[in-house]
């Protein structure tokens, strides 16, 4: 039998001192409030009630030390994946009102349909859903939790959704340790909840690609 539902966690806050954009770079991990939001995300869905069959995770520092609280309460050791990494981006290491100001950063914008300052939507969609297949059907049963990104999660939801990918980053709905959870009905992916079971007023949110 595959998965009952399936989970996608956003990692918590990260130490981000400078306020760059972080995208792939080594070395951001959570900061103390980030893993405080990471514990949360996990007992929010153990308080479901229902069996976490499959843990998975992106490879980077953030997504790793989020997905220990899920280690801790359910006892599995997370598949990491990097399927749902974050996207690539032109920008990373740089604050983004500054890179903005800067008239020979524009020439990265002159397609944000794709987008042509990272990873193309439609490849990052592809992957994702590659990746969450995969996890649904290797699962005996249960629910599985999948520990990605902003951005991933997403443009997940607009796909599943049937909405355009192209979109404003400022509006995403995809809080700092939020869950977006979704099932497969008839061979397609529908999405069936959504929630913020962390505390992140005050939180640093600058960061994400």
């Amino acid at each position: 039998m595959p998965a009952d539902r399936l989970h996608l966690v956003r990692h918590g806050e990260v130490h981000n001192p400078r306020r760059v954009l972080y995208g792939r770079l080594p070395g951001y991990g959570l900061s103390e409030a980030g893993r405080r939001m990471a514990r949360q995300a996990a007992e929010w869905v153990q308080s479901m009630d229902r069996p976490v069959a499959a843990l998975w995770s992106s490879p980077l520092q953030r997504t790793r030390e989020s997905a220990e609280p899920f280690t801790e309460i359910f006892g599995l050791e997370p598949r990491i994946d990097d399927r749902i990494i974050e996207p690539t981006n032109v920008f990373e290491g740089r604050r983004m009102v500054r890179a903005l100001l800067n008239p020979w950063n524009w020439r990265h914008l002159r397609k944000p349909a794709l987008p042509s300052w990272g990873e193309p939507y439609a490849d990052v969609v592809a992957r994702m859903n590659a990746a969450m297949t995969e996890a649904w059907e290797s699962a005996d049963s249960g629910d599985v939790v999948m520990v990605s990104h902003q951005l991933p999660i997403w443009i997940t939801h607009l796909a599943v959704a049937g909405l355009p990918t192209q979109h404003d980053p400022r509006r995403r709905r995809c809080a700092l340790s939020s869950v977006t959870s979704f099932e497969m009905v008839d061979n397609k992916w529908t999405e069936v909840a959504y929630a913020e079971p962390a505390a992140t007023a005050g939180a640093v949110d600058v960061g994400a690609v």
